[in-house]
């Protein structure tokens, strides 16, 4: 990782075998057997930082010590029930989240977008969803980049 991260968009893709889990304040959320996306931006001052907090969040969730969950989508990274799979990115300034995850489909009601007025920023896949992701960032006129199937 590098000192200064450019802004942009993220896609967190989780498996799970399926499972319950207690998200925050939207409560015990059920969840099935399959993939999820989480859409989520880095428009901040840190930038893409954001997205390689959540991917250390995730690699260090068996450590000794416990990290508070921020945001919805640390729940999920917390849980041994999910698993990260892959991560695709867009570096851009150009605030996209909102019509990415739009163009998605409907997902779980409230999660992710309190801070929006999007249904949802996490979305419900039965089968592995990298292609059909990088064509929705790219029908945004956006270049899509993975790190890559296999983190930790």
């Amino acid at each position: 990782m590098v000192d200064s991260f450019p802004k942009g968009t993220y896609c967190i893709i989780l498996k799970t075998g399926g499972c319950t889990q207690k998200v925050g304040s939207l409560g015990e959320i059920e969840f099935k057997t399959g993939y999820y996306v989480y859409v989520g931006s880095a428009l901040g001052p840190g930038g893409l930082k954001r997205m390689y907090r959540h991917i250390s969040l995730y690699e260090n969730r068996g450590e000794d010590y416990f990290k508070k969950p921020r945001w919805h989508i640390d729940y999920l990274l917390l849980s041994p029930f999910f698993n990260l799979e892959d991560v695709l990115y867009v570096e851009s300034e150009e605030r996209i989240e909102c019509a990415l995850a739009e163009r998605i489909d409907v997902g779980i009601l409230g999660f992710g977008c309190s801070d929006c007025s999007c249904h949802s920023h996490l979305f419900y896949r039965q089968g592995y969803p990298v292609e059909e992701i990088k064509k929705v960032i790219e029908g945004l006129n956006q270049i899509p980049q993975i790190l890559g199937k296999g983190i930790k």
